[in-house]
């Protein structure tokens, strides 16, 4: 039994990414929906990218934490999109093995650093708003770059862990996975094996992630909050607090839909669900994030201004 289960799971060359099961014109549809999305992720976050890398008045540990935001928004969407566009209109929805593995890696890779980036950038709010005359010290340039590279660090051994655990599985003959992208929860589904060690790794690194990072946050608005509050002044402290809410509105629609995809077993038995909320983490998310920061922004605002000023001529 042994040595057939071996040999089905190394004649597994591919999957079927069964996506969404629409009718064609619905398919056309989407696709349309989801390369328009596409298409505003790339202009967004390579924008955030050029305005925060172009204008010295944004050379600041904020700036340099949100350029590094948009870079991993733009990759870890560009892992999924390209390949979700084409199966939308293609017969063969297949994805080769190897493929998938690699797609898995960068997915969870991304998505990892990107929740250990987020609790970096609430710590630089913490240390700028509750001791600022320590600020410079604290967030120097080296311990920028470290916090980052620490970031992408715990990020990939996340993905080694989980990507060693997944595709470590036996996968019999069914090579059909319902998803869009090569997700754990729709891999285990059609693992031939006992996927409860699988399961249980992903519930503990989803939550050790989501229970360190969110920690790190919360105690850092705690304090913010309880500095705010000391401000004399409703205008001081609007101003004050502005700079936090759209990392505030970032970190919950991040964490809520990681926390319900990944940290809860009910996401693995719902791929329908499951489905939609992928959709809005790895897409409408790093469609926002730019948004967000550049609409509630004026530092962004009046940088983007000025960058469209020296592009456009005058006569």
């Amino acid at each position: 039994m042994r040595s057939k289960m071996n040999r089905n799971y190394s004649d597994l060359t591919e999957f079927i990414l069964l996506g969404f099961r629409t009718s064609s014109e619905v398919q056309v549809f989407l696709f349309l929906l989801f390369l328009l999305i596409y298409m505003v992720i790339l202009l967004g976050n390579i924008s955030m990218l050029i305005v925060i890398k172009t204008d010295s008045r944004l050379q600041t540990p904020m700036y340099f934490f949100l350029q590094n935001l948009s870079y991993l928004d733009l990759c870890y969407s560009t892992v999924i999109a390209p390949k979700t566009l084409a199966t939308f209109l293609s017969k063969k929805k297949k994805i080769s093995y190897n493929g998938c593995a690699i797609q898995f890696f960068f997915f969870a890779l991304f998505v990892g650093t990107e929740g250990f980036l987020l609790a970096v950038m609430a710590y630089d709010r913490f240390s700028a708003i509750c001791s600022p005359l320590l600020y410079t010290v604290r967030m120097s340039q080296q311990a920028c770059f470290r916090l980052v590279i620490g970031s992408y660090v715990c990020g990939c051994i996340n993905s080694m862990i989980q990507t060693g655990f997944t595709f470590s599985l036996h996968f019999c003959g069914e090579n059909r996975l319902d998803h869009f992208f090569c997700d754990v929860p729709a891999l285990i589904k059609i693992a031939c094996v006992d996927t409860f060690v699988n399961e249980i790794v992903l519930f503990i690194l989803s939550s050790l992630i989501i229970v360190t990072t969110t920690t790190v946050i919360l105690v850092s608005y705690a304090y913010i909050l309880s500095t705010v509050l000391k401000i004399p002044s409703t205008h001081g402290r609007s101003k004050t607090f502005s700079t936090c809410s759209s990392h505030i509105i970032v970190v919950s629609l991040f964490y809520g839909t990681v926390f319900f995809m990944y940290a809860q077993p009910g996401a693995i038995s719902s791929p329908e669900q499951s489905k939609v909320v992928a959709v809005f983490y790895t897409l409408i998310i790093p469609m926002l994030n730019p948004l967000i920061y550049s609409l509630r922004n004026r530092e962004v605002k009046n940088a983007l201004k000025r960058l469209l000023l020296r592009k456009i001529p005058f006569h």
